[in-house]
């Protein structure tokens, strides 16, 4: 099969197979009294108590059909697993927050346990893989730095600061699955020239790796746009911790397995914003006793500054967008 054709149709599939699902998910969560619990001090979020939460597993049995069905080699199976792995702890999560009604699920120690845990098993996977190895592009050139040994933390580190990055960045409706469909879109596109090119050298085993990692790519595209249409303002459900962490797991994998890793900051830029916004609070505050933003992450200070919860995601979108495009253009170069 074509691979242009390929990709398309896993989006088209994962995108088809979430929108079916979405209904009856949301159908079970409210019946399941699934809700999710608002934190105390996100005064503006009163309005959303109740709504079903751990949509992700909307859009991660969504993504299994086309991964499986279309991208049956090593890198796309493995990238599904580290996926399911991550949607795993974000699903015991969401499960303590339900059973016991708070907001607190897993404790801080026993997420970076297991999210440790994935990325340590992953990061030594990429390092003896023939397709991966220990070399990173570096962008706005073509050149790979060979980290040798220091591969391994430096991608288990990657893994660890995604999955929280999107984690943090899950506040607002929509804004993960509009950032993050066209993270996947980019990454998507990246891969299917670094297919074509292999194939153009005669190197067909990568060339049909890059193509499954592709077809998982897209495949995620495709689903975020569907969960997208439930979960835009107002959300009908939310992807929880199940979906976020996920998102984040996915997001490190095809970054990771393209050998691309440095472009993961760059396309998910709004994601870094998170991250580094939470942190920058947390030092500021330990310093002065004062708040360096209203609230953090960055998208709860422009709430309170005033902008509404739309307008907010439509900002992180189309950032993430121009940023992809930007890019685009330095993996070409």
């Amino acid at each position: 099969m074509d691979l242009t054709l390929k990709l398309l149709l896993s989006a088209l599939i994962a995108f088809v197979a979430t929108a079916l699902l979405s209904r009856p998910v949301i159908a079970f969560a409210k019946r399941a009294k699934a809700s999710q619990t608002i934190l105390f001090y996100v005064d503006k979020h009163e309005g959303k108590k109740g709504t079903p939460t751990m949509g992700g597993v909307m859009f991660l049995a969504g993504i299994c059909i086309p991964v499986i069905a279309l991208g049956r080699e090593k890198l796309g199976i493995v990238a599904l697993c580290v996926t399911l792995g991550y949607g795993l702890i974000g699903f015991l999560d969401d499960f303590i927050k339900v059973k016991l009604k708070r907001n607190l699920g897993l404790k801080a120690y026993q997420k970076i346990i297991g999210q440790l845990g994935i990325a340590a098993i992953v990061s030594a996977f990429c390092y003896t893989n023939d397709a991966i190895g220990s070399a990173v592009r570096i962008p706005f050139t073509d050149i790979y730095a060979n980290l040798k040994w220091a591969y391994i933390p430096f991608c288990a580190f990657v893994f660890i600061a995604m999955s929280n990055a999107v984690n943090l960045t899950d506040g607002l409706d929509g804004l993960v699955a509009g950032s993050g469909s066209v993270y996947f879109a980019a990454f998507g596109i990246m891969i299917a020239f670094a297919a074509a090119s292999a194939a153009d050298g005669g190197r067909t085993l990568l060339a049909e790796e890059y193509s499954s990692l592709g077809v998982f790519s897209f495949a995620f595209f495709g689903a975020l746009i569907a969960f997208l249409w439930c979960n835009s303002n107002p959300a009908s459900i939310f992807m929880g911790d199940t979906g976020s962490l996920a998102v984040g797991g996915a997001a490190a994998c095809v970054a990771v397995f393209s050998q691309n890793a440095l472009f993961a900051p760059i396309i998910g830029i709004m994601f870094v914003v998170s991250c580094i916004s939470v942190i920058l609070q947390v030092l500021h505050f330990k310093r002065t006793k004062k708040r360096l933003f209203l609230m953090a992450p960055f998208h709860h200070h422009l709430e309170y500054k005033g902008i509404k919860e739309s307008k907010i995601v439509s900002y992180y979108t189309v950032i993430t967008l121009v940023a992809a495009i930007v890019a685009l253009i330095a993996y070409t170069l």
